[in-house]
């Protein structure tokens, strides 16, 4: 061999970049981890707004339906202002309004 001589830094740089290369693998392995716990959230995000968009149409309706019955106590319960007839007393007892 013509003038070879060993680098004696080769082996250290070698033994950095392996260190570096399993540093690299762990953090592409910790990447993917989040990236499955994101998208199971995700999907639990995507049940839970489903859920929520069900109950708000319920909750409208059952809103709707409260307006209606209000209104028709109003309209038999209560006297209109623009009524010029006076309304008769209420006996005791009595089941009206």
């Amino acid at each position: 061999m013509l003038n070879w001589r060993r680098d004696p830094g080769y082996e250290q740089r070698i033994n950095a970049k392996l260190i570096e290369i399993e540093q690299i693998k762990k953090e592409i392995e910790q990447i993917k981890s989040d990236s499955a716990q994101i998208k199971s959230d995700s999907a639990q995000i995507k049940k839970e707004t489903e859920q929520l968009r069900r109950e708000n149409a319920r909750l409208r309706s059952l809103n709707a339906k409260t307006k209606t019955l209000l209104s028709y106590v109003d309209q038999h319960c209560f006297a209109p202002e623009s009524n010029s007839t006076p309304i008769p007393p209420i006996e005791p007892g009595s089941s009206s309004c």
